[in-house]
């Protein structure tokens, strides 16, 4: 069977199940329609997207040694090689400040530029490094930390010539692993059957059960001081306590259909973007406490996994076989 064939039998199929599952849904239709869809040139799925200090110029990561170049603010992208011979790579994270960037992936790599991507050079990491490297975190000129994803915690302060464990103990194979503007992290196990935090300081991460039966899909934090957690079956909750194991009670923005909530984003601290399967993407403008639904991209033919709003006026939705959502810049404030 051709990969054309293959491809068209799986878009159909994504439509189908969309149509048939349109009337499924109760949840009310937004006139807020900010984003437009793209189809980059690859069947990767994206992972991740940065900027430069110059703010036209990014770059997005993924799978198969995905990276893609914009030069106007993410309308177009131009897709980059890097010399990797045979290795199969997937990028996972990118980050920049300044000129300066950084791009991690698996099983093991680590990329850096000072020149904002013009070039970039391959950095040795340890055989003995535990895990994958998961994320990167540019802080400062020379600086960023590291994850991987069995929860080791690096910094390095002299350009990754040397790194400083922050963690003494991995917490074990993460399925998602998030960082607050503060430093905290939050971690899902491979299973989603709990969850861990840490905290600047400590010595180790600090093990959590999950609320409900409910095995966990991700946790991150919010830009109101809030964690968030999803969980399967299109459920999500907040936590607005210091303590991480109390939460508000559980919703479910779209009860009644079988989409599974992916990701949740923050464009400002009233409103909160949440994506799914199958082009399922919702909004709240009251700080989760309704939802309603962006019916402008369910036609688009891919799960989007991720979300990410590098300012108020910048956003991306990533999804796999290379679809794209790019937020458009609108008058509403919510």
């Amino acid at each position: 069977m051709s990969l054309f064939v293959r491809k068209l039998k799986q878009i159909l199929v994504v439509l189908a199940v969309a149509f048939f599952c349109a009337s499924c849904s109760n949840v009310p239709s937004t006139s807020y329609n900010p984003w437009n869809a793209q189809e980059l040139p690859t069947e990767a799925r994206l992972l991740d997207v940065a900027f430069t200090e110059n703010p036209n110029v990014g770059w997005l990561v993924g799978s198969q040694a995905t990276l893609f170049e914009t030069a106007d603010g993410g309308e177009t992208w131009q897709e980059q090689k890097l010399e990797l011979g045979d290795e199969k790579v997937t990028f996972t994270s990118v980050s920049f400040i300044g000129q300066e960037g950084w791009i991690v992936g698996q099983p093991s790599i680590l990329l850096h530029t000072t020149d904002g991507g013009k070039s970039w050079s391959r950095i040795s990491l340890s055989s003995k490094l535990p895990g994958s490297p998961y994320s990167i975190l540019a802080l400062a000129p020379n600086s960023a930390e590291m994850t991987t994803d069995v929860g080791a915690i690096y910094k390095t302060e002299d350009g990754a010539k040397t790194w400083k464990a922050l963690v003494q103990e991995a917490v074990g194979v993460v399925r998602n692993l998030s960082r607050s503007a503060e430093g905290e992290y939050i971690a899902v196990s491979a299973r989603g059957n709990f969850y861990s935090t840490w905290q600047p300081g400590q010595t180790a991460w600090v093990p959590h059960q999950r609320t409900s039966s409910r095995r966990l899909q991700n946790m991150g934090f919010g830009k109101d001081g809030r964690r968030w957690s999803i969980a399967r079956g299109g459920q999500i909750q907040f936590g607005s306590s210091e303590d991480a194991e109390t939460w508000d009670e559980a919703q479910y923005p779209e009860i009644g259909t079988s989409w599974g909530l992916l990701d949740v984003a923050y464009r400002t601290p009233e409103e909160i973007w949440v994506s799914g399967g199958s082009g399922n993407l919702l909004v709240s403008f009251d700080e989760g406490k309704t939802w309603q639904k962006d019916r402008e991209v369910e036609d688009v033919p891919s799960n989007l996994y991720k979300i990410v709003f590098n300012s108020r006026d910048r956003g991306f939705v990533l999804g796999d076989r290379g679809f794209l959502l790019t937020y458009k810049s609108q008058d509403k404030v919510a």
